[in-house]
């Protein structure tokens, strides 16, 4: 097969959906020789996969766009540079596809929010992506998901045969694990200011993430005497400013540390740093975050919503969206039970490593035979 592959909507500081694009590219290269792959990739995506040469892969190097001018040349443009390439499928790796195409299609959904919690996102993005989505709902060979969860919701709200959509979950880097090394961690902490003892989140800085339910959870631990603090790494997204209002609010200006965008190769070390990460979500595709951490031996608190029971099992500790004593009283178990605190630990390091990229790029794969075996 010449197999092309969309990964032109991979941003320049990359979370969950981002990784998993920079992931699926290096786990395919890593485990078939037998086909050629064409890479679609913007300049600075091109930098982030940063993939050792490989004969099988082809790379088209093309200029950088921002999000809107890059859906608009996916549709005017990109056609015709697909027909010229030569492939026989194109997999696109975040929702949308090129309405009029020349091969055969693979298409990736990472969740249902846009139909789910329409609410959660922006007016620009609450018109365009279900429009969108249906799409390439009906247009695509085949589907995948980015979880088991994310399948189910496809199939339900988008009226899909099962058939046309595989499950193909996520994975773990093996740079996410346990790590000992005294000298890298102290010089983490200081590169980012981290305090001593600290429950971390790990994520957008959104309204689908929740992060209120936690703010005020946290709150009832730090009026109940405790010393941690709390640490929230990742990119102000859309709507941050309300929870600003909240934390000074609260009174916990001091209390509440914002990192910014944290690099992968840095966010292993900040894993190994915190007492306990905390993902108080309201819907996940997948929950990446959740899975590193447990990879990392942090012990893990979520919500029992989406895909969240299905990636951490019971190796962590799931409570209801928007309960806020139930999220407190889970926080103050665990930070106060140091057994309990290891066979979470234990646990989730388990859990984690039943989750591996090569096993999301064969599936990956086994979808593309399929479609080509069909077609």
């Amino acid at each position: 097969m010449r197999i092309g592959i969309d990964t032109t909507a991979l941003p320049p500081q990359p979370v969950g959906a981002g990784n998993y694009i920079i992931q699926l590219i290096r786990a395919l290269a890593g485990i078939n020789a037998n086909d050629e792959y064409v890479i679609f990739a913007q300049q600075r995506g091109h930098a982030l996969i940063s993939l050792p040469e490989n004969e099988s892969f082809e790379w088209i190097i093309l200029e950088d766009r921002n999000p809107g001018s890059r859906l608009i040349w996916e549709q005017t443009l990109f056609p015709r540079l697909i027909r010229k390439s030569g492939v026989d499928l194109l997999h696109s790796l975040h929702y949308t596809r090129p309405v009029r195409l020349p091969c055969a299609s693979v298409v990736t959904f990472h969740d249902m929010t846009f139909f789910l919690y329409p609410e959660l996102h922006t007016r620009a993005k609450r018109l365009f992506f279900p429009l969108a989505i249906r799409a390439s709902a009906r247009q695509a060979d085949a589907l995948t998901a980015i979880s088991e969860s994310t399948r189910q919701d496809a199939i339900r709200v988008l009226g899909i045969s099962p058939e046309k959509i595989t499950a193909t979950q996520l994975g773990v880097d093996p740079a996410f694990r346990p790590i000992n090394d005294t000298a890298a961690m102290r010089k983490i902490a200081e590169k980012y200011d981290l305090p001593d003892r600290f429950i971390l989140y790990v994520g957008l800085i959104e309204p689908r993430k929740n992060l209120p339910m936690l703010i005020n959870a946290y709150k009832c631990l730090i009026d109940g005497g405790e010393n941690y603090k709390l640490v929230l790494v990742g990119r102000y997204g859309w709507m941050y400013e309300d929870l600003l209002r909240q934390i000074n609010n609260l009174d916990l200006g001091g209390m509440v540390h914002f990192t910014g965008y944290v690099s992968q190769e840095d966010l292993p070390l900040v894993y190994n740093l915190s007492s306990l990460f905390v993902y108080p979500t309201i819907y996940e595709g997948f929950g990446l975050p959740a899975l590193e951490a447990m990879a990392c031996g942090v012990p893990v608190i979520t919500t029992d919503v989406s895909s969240l029971p299905e990636i951490v099992g019971e190796a962590g500790m799931l409570v209801p969206v928007n309960n806020v004593e139930a999220l407190y009283g889970a926080m103050i178990e665990v930070l106060g039970d140091e057994d309990l605190c290891r066979e979470m630990i234990n646990k989730g390091i388990q859990r984690a490593a039943k989750f591996t990229w090569e096993q999301t790029a064969k599936l990956t794969l086994q979808v593309y035979q399929q479609v080509m075996q069909t077609g």
